[in-house]
């Protein structure tokens, strides 16, 4: 395994704020002393996600997820610990260490080496791309579609020769098993044992992931093979679903144009990218996915689809767009005819119309799907045209702003001859409907100035004395190290509440290991997603922050008060049992009203 030493892991976090981080991707407000904003991690309508600058910590009181940093981009992007400290230290143009010895939890050994391979491969097929003989006719290949050198160096383009085993010859004197090379997807076993390269014969196109490793490849042939495309099987580090091919590249230009233009292969990204258009991302040979609908949604508010102009590329498009919208996005189209798509459309009429004409005159969502819905009906009959204006009335009264609806219900009355007032009394019938059938039920309210809603609010009046006490406790004991010590020697870890009993044993362990730790380093140590968000939630709790000697003594006592009631009512059952195995049913009966009334003083002091 690969460590990186805690001093390192210090460096790291002390060298990025979680405000800068997480307002990246998310709109922060500062109230109080903290920020709030929509949470990126379930769908809200009322700011629930706060974010401490002064604990470096973040956490949902709507859906609970909590942690430092580096957890909220494990938790964004799919990333490993290891991975999310690296971006975080490119942030920082802090290096890290290849190899150390230190702390916390790394890449597998098997993925390790699998990322090695990949890169030395790609490495292997962009040389013989660019100076092998063997490449010459890939080379060509490329650059009649268009592509620059320099495109061909920034994506690391290459070429896998016909040879069967030169893949695997290369990568076993380098050191790699072959039960590696067969997971990693770069070499393939016949049922006779012999190994062949994946991707002979073919174009390689690198597949990055959202750092810039390269976790699997494609490959376009170009000497008649069955398959046209082909791509890395999925593994650990390999999911298309989780993935856009170029993504690494896009991520700083979406961020700045606000916007992403989303296609449907590589090379249409590539000739995007060529063109000037750096925003640009594709899947990988799949549909698009609620995944990356919400991937793109965290780095812009809009994204543009350019699918091919085809039938399929128009009904891949109209399944991208919901999914889309779905994820918070204003979603705009593409118009390229029929046997047009990005790459063709770029080296037919170049960069500056495709920029121009094509991406910047994109229709929206709306339009595209009421043109996209008219192809299904004959309009030279009247039957037809009729069936089409229901149709589309029923798209439009799917749109949420008035005046776009209004827009849309003029075209249709001035290309159909059917009065404007008549249009609208029927959408306004179909939008009644709809309200009556969808009734919006509020489940959050505005976050108050010390992060808790209402709903936070009446949740913990209705827990128990001791449970608030313990909760209170541990909040302090998190900020703390002396009161957490003090609790140790009192309490230990006699919680009454199973999870706090978790919580604050872990706790002791990073207090007793680590002198200055803060709260986000604590939740960094924590691996169980439950205990961690809870901690998170505590950590943030503004009623526990800054209590008095008197305050923590009391919750100790409530605490132990609990133990010793629950203790005695234990006692008292076991007695009640007893009477019963004995055939005593008054001295039965006696101890039951004692436990009765036990538990009335319990419910009443509580």
């Amino acid at each position: 395994m690969s460590h990186i030493p805690e001093e390192i892991l210090e460096q790291v976090r002390s060298a990025n704020d979680i405000v800068d981080i997480v307002g990246e991707h998310v709109h922060l407000k500062k109230q109080g002393r903290n920020y709030f904003g929509l949470c990126p991690f379930h769908q809200e309508n009322s700011p629930s996600f706060s974010v401490s600058p002064e604990k470096q910590i973040f956490h949902c009181f709507g859906c609970g997820k909590g942690g430092n940093a580096a957890t909220f981009l494990m938790e964004l992007e799919g990333l490993g610990f290891i991975e999310a400290i690296e971006a975080l230290a490119e942030k920082a143009g802090i290096a890290l260490p290849e190899q150390a010895s230190g702390n916390g939890p790394v890449l597998s050994d098997e993925d390790a080496n699998m990322l090695s391979a990949s890169s030395w491969v790609a490495k292997l097929y962009h040389h013989l791309l660019r100076h092998g003989k063997d490449g010459k006719e890939a080379h060509q290949y490329l650059l009649n579609r268009g592509l620059t050198e320099e495109t061909i160096d920034k994506f690391q383009l290459g070429f896998a020769p016909l040879a069967d085993d030169f893949t695997v010859s290369f990568l076993e004197k380098k050191g790699f098993h072959r039960q590696t090379l067969v997971k990693s997807g770069l070499i393939t076993v016949s049922d006779d044992g012999k190994a062949r390269d994946r991707f002979r014969g073919r174009v390689i196109f690198p597949i990055r992931n959202h750092l810039g490793k390269i976790v699997a490849f494609g490959g376009r042939t170009i000497s008649g093979q069955d398959a046209k495309y082909l791509n890395s099987p999925e593994s650990g580090l390999f999911q298309k679903s989780r993935l856009l091919f170029n993504f690494d590249l896009a991520k700083p230009h979406i961020r700045k144009t606000n916007e992403a233009v989303l296609c449907e292969g590589y090379m249409d990204a590539i000739s995007c990218f060529e063109a000037g258009v750096g925003n640009a991302v594709a899947t990988l040979g799949t549909a698009l996915t609620e995944f990356q609908s919400k991937l793109l949604r965290r780095y812009a508010d809009a994204v543009v689809i350019c699918y091919d102009g085809d039938s399929a590329g128009q009904a891949a498009t109209e399944k991208a767009g919901q999914l889309l919208e779905k994820a918070g996005c204003i979603v705009k189209t593409a118009n390229l005819d029929e046997d047009m798509d990005p790459d063709s459309y770029i080296r037919e009429h170049g960069a500056e119309a495709f920029r121009r004409k094509v991406i910047e005159a994109a229709d929206s969502f709306a339009a595209f799907r009421l043109r996209h819905l008219k192809k299904g009906f004959n309009l030279h009959l009247e039957s037809d045209r009729l069936q089409y204006v229901e149709a589309a009335l029923k798209q439009i009264a799917g749109i949420e702003r008035p005046v776009e609806r209004e827009h849309y219900l003029k075209g249709i009355s001035e290309e159909f001859d059917v009065s404007f007032e008549t249009l609208n009394e029927e959408l306004s019938s179909l939008l009644r409907n709809l309200s009556a059938q969808n009734m919006p039920v509020k489940t959050q309210s505005r976050s108050s100035e010390s992060g808790f809603t209402p709903k936070q609010q009446r949740d913990r009046k209705l827990l128990k004395a001791f449970h608030n006490a313990e909760r209170n406790l541990i909040s302090c004991m998190i900020h703390d190290a002396t009161v957490a010590r003090r609790v140790q020697e009192e309490l230990g870890a006699a919680f009454n509440i199973e999870a706090h009993q978790v919580l604050v044993t872990h706790l002791y362990a990073f207090h007793e290991k680590t002198e200055n730790g803060n709260t986000g380093t604590f939740l960094e140590h924590l691996s169980d997603d439950k205990i961690k968000n809870l901690a998170a939630e505590l950590a943030m709790d503004p009623y526990a922050q800054e209590v008095d000697e008197k305050a923590i003594t009391d919750y100790i006592r409530l605490i132990r008060q609990e133990q010793g009631d629950m203790a005695s009512i234990k006692e008292l059952k076991q007695a009640q049992k007893l009477a019963e195995q004995q055939n005593d049913p008054l001295q039965a009966a006696q101890i039951a009203m004692q436990i009765i009334e036990k538990q009335k003083q319990l419910k009443h002091i509580q």
